[in-house]
């Protein structure tokens, strides 16, 4: 005999043998038993999902010996010849090619008979909605009032292409994608009767790309068999079919989430070299940020499918990123999803959304602009506090040169103070934003101690107020060749943003070099949960100057400054142009290098 493929060796013979249409075995089942049988059935659902298969083994049971019963043999003759498609009584046709009205016709003409040796007489119409609008209305009188011999059994990937009057005519049952889960247990279950050692990540890789079909999964791992022989393993299913390992997914999600641009978009190189599927490491990607997600919102309802080496770190990470910078992100991935779609250059769109999802995590709303301009930190961008699994890419390569690097904090003894608890920092998360520069250190002139620091704090927010809102109370543990640690309390997540931030480090860096002489290469932060708390304190209110005795006279036009403060006690409303022309908006639109657009 020859070979003969998985998808039909191991295709359905009984209701038992269905897999993930649990509700519709259960309904056709409870029809048989009560005798509740249609003269139409419609089974809806994607490719390769068990339409064609569950519409044969309801023919077995319709037209089985003793029947219609759920329980036959599927080995009888008259089971074996529907399950081949030699039935006299079971007519299959294709919709694609039979579509025309005169197939329609004769048809009609042919579902007189009566039977053979069956009780029934099925027509099973495979993708019905391939047929014409002729085709249609000329089925419609037969398929509504049909002889009592006569059954109709329709299958279709689309079912709005079917006119409603066949629909009302028919029950319709929709046959669900199948889950990986369920997918991956059955190939593992075909690997064991044919002798080959599949393991589990590669079942579900195979089950991943199959997206909800048995027979494309089947198809999978029977060619898999082809090009492997008897041992799988999971890098042959991603060199085959070019999709992207688990693991690598969820470090390109790290370092989305953590901002490191440089190494995300070399992670894209490599794993294009690789000749891995663009679209497809996006689409894993988006579904890993959405389990997140999902994770984040409702941990209930949360079926996170990732390694769990990296499910912990990753749940944190995003934990820490407000929900509509992780919209405004997604949006950025899904439109260059749209984009890559209709693109030969699929990487090029790949890697511009990228670029705009990592840096719409470090884009500041107007309402952030406002907390900070009143003097609350702004809102915290995550920053890496765990070591990244170190994962093989399928092409290994030289890395990227980082521009500055940011050493991993460490806890500093200090004899006068309790060692501070340890924090890990990741390689620099945005070698433009992020990282503090690296400064040669100059001879020692004058010691450097927490006086010393204060006043270099002090001296930094006089000069730029609005740069360092964000720090808070820090303490000074030492400093040795240029490396200063300070200690923040584990809670102060806006002073450790700052500490990390050029412009607060150039200030610092430039107050410490006027107040003592001394040159700092770098800052170190660790934590301490003695470092107070940040708070947010209320800016007093202005002393208020006596006025001169009121004089009748037309009132002058206020400075807008005076308008902005009277607006704040609720006095009188500014107009736009006053709200434009207002110093501070001036000045946070210089700060942020922003534009203020009007709502329409």
């Amino acid at each position: 005999m020859s070979y003969q493929v998985f998808a039909r060796k191991y295709r359905p013979r009984t209701f038992k043998d269905v897999l993930g249409q649990e509700h519709v075995v259960r309904t056709l089942c409870n029809a048989i038993e009560q005798k509740r049988l249609a003269h139409a059935y419609l089974f809806v659902g994607p490719r390769g999902t068990g339409k064609t298969s569950t519409a044969r083994i309801f023919a077995k049971a319709l037209n089985c010996t003793g029947g219609p019963k759920v329980d036959f043999d599927p080995d009888e003759d008259v089971c074996r010849e529907i399950a081949e498609g030699t039935s006299l009584d079971v007519l299959e046709i294709d919709g694609a090619s039979n579509r025309g009205i005169d197939n329609i016709r004769d048809l009609r003409d042919n579902v007189q008979f009566t039977p053979t040796r069956g009780q029934f007489r099925i027509i099973y119409i495979d993708e019905v909605h391939m047929l014409t609008k002729e085709s249609f209305n000329a089925l419609l009188k037969t398929l509504e009032e049909p002889p009592k011999h006569v059954m109709f059994i329709f299958a279709t990937t689309e079912p709005h292409k079917i006119l409603p009057t066949i629909l009302s005519r028919c029950q319709r049952f929709d046959l669900r994608p199948i889950p990986a889960d369920v997918i991956a247990k059955h190939l593992i279950h075909i690997a064991k009767l044919e002798g080959v050692d599949l393991s589990e990540e590669a079942a579900f890789a195979i089950a991943g790309v199959a997206d909800g079909g048995m027979r494309d999964a089947q198809s999978m791992l029977d060619q898999l068999v082809s090009f492997c022989g008897n041992h799988i393993t999971e890098r042959n299913v991603n060199d085959i079919f070019g999709i992207t390992g688990r693991e690598i997914v969820a470090r390109a999600v790290a370092y989305m989430l953590d901002r490191q641009l440089p190494s995300l978009l070399h992670l894209v190189h490599e794993l294009s070299e690789a000749g891995r599927d663009m679209g497809q490491f996006l689409a894993e990607m988006m579904g890993t940020v959405r389990e997140l997600l999902v994770a984040k919102v409702a941990p209930q309802e949360s079926k996170a499918n990732i390694p769990s080496a990296w499910q912990e770190p990753l749940i944190q990470h995003i934990s820490r990123i407000p929900l509509d910078k992780i919209v405004h992100m997604m949006e950025a991935l899904s439109n260059a999803e749209e984009q890559m779609r209709w693109s030969t250059n699929k990487r090029l769109h790949l890697e511009l959304g990228i670029i705009q999802a990592v840096h719409s995590l470090a884009q500041a709303n107007i309402s952030d602009i406002i907390k900070a301009l009143n003097g609350a930190p702004l809102p915290e961008t995550p920053i890496a506090t765990e070591v990244l699994p170190d994962i093989p890419l399928p092409a290994p390569s030289a890395p990227p040169a980082a521009a500055a690097v940011v050493e991993k904090e460490e806890a500093v003894p200090e004899p006068q103070q309790p060692a501070p608890a340890t924090v890990d920092a990741p390689p620099p998360i945005d070698p433009i934003n992020d990282a503090a520069p690296v400064f040669p250190a100059p001879a020692d002139d004058k010691a450097f101690t927490n006086e010393v620091w204060e006043q270099a704090v002090r001296e930094a927010r006089q000069k730029a107020p609005l740069k360092t809102c964000m720090l808070g109370n820090t303490l000074f543990v030492g400093e040795e060749d240029g490396l200063v640690t300070i200690a923040i309390n584990p809670d102060d997540t806006a002073s450790r943003d700052a500490l990390l931030s050029d412009d607060v480090v150039d200030l610092l860096r430039s107050a410490v070099q006027n107040i003592c002489g001394r040159d700092v290469t770098r800052f170190r932060v660790v934590t301490d949960a003695g470092v107070p708390a940040p708070t947010i304190e209320e800016e007093p209110p202005p002393p208020v100057e006596p006025q001169p005795a009121p004089v009748k006279k037309e009132a002058a036009p206020k400075p807008a400054a005076q308008q902005t403060s009277s607006t704040k006690k609720g006095n009188r409303a500014l107009s736009d142009e006053d709200f434009y022309r207002d110093p501070l908006i001036e000045l946070a639109l210089r700060e942020f290098e922003a534009k203020i657009i009007p709502p329409s």
